[in-house]
């Protein structure tokens, strides 16, 4: 990001309200009318720190191994297994806006096929939407199993490879 953009952002962002705070643009947020990529970048956060949470049961002292295996599980390939585990489980509501961000006009990176990246794109929103409308107990229950379906997926990867030698 260029210095000026940078600069021009931070004015048009951080304006001051008038009483020593910081001036906000939006009151409500009403996720129906949100660009569903947005809703992918907060379930991405979300879902990140959701697995690095959820992996202090079975590590706590290495820090790299950490960062390595939970960058493995957030990626494209992954939450798109984990989307294909948990649909079942979804509500139409939670499927159009899976299907509404899955559609968004992005571009996927070279880990991960086309269709791998685009569903996982569905896969953040649908829980970027769970997050900021507050739903704290479908959220954590649409974490939880995909946490359970990748590492179920993960196990089964592990052992076809033993079998194969």
């Amino acid at each position: 990001m260029k210095l000026a953009y940078y600069e021009q952002l931070v004015r048009m962002m951080f304006q001051p309200d008038g009483a020593g705070g910081i001036l906000e643009r939006y009151h409500e947020t009403d996720v129906r009318q949100m660009n569903p990529l947005v809703l992918a970048y907060v379930g991405d956060a979300y879902f990140h720190l959701f697995v690095r949470t959820r992996l202090l049961s079975y590590e706590q002292a290495r820090v790299g191994i950490l960062q390595q295996f939970s960058g493995k599980i957030v990626s494209a390939v992954w939450q798109h297994k984990a989307y294909l585990g948990i649909k079942d489980m979804l509500t139409e509501e939670e499927r159009a806006i899976y299907r509404r961000a899955r559609n968004a006009k992005s571009h996927a990176p070279r880990a991960a096929s086309v269709a791998e990246y685009h569903s996982s794109t569905g896969f953040e929103a649908l829980l970027g939407s769970l997050c900021l409308e507050k739903k704290s107990e479908r959220l954590r229950e649409i974490a939880e199993a995909s946490f359970q379906v990748i590492s179920r997926a993960m196990m089964e990867e592990i052992q076809k490879k033993k079998a194969e030698k």
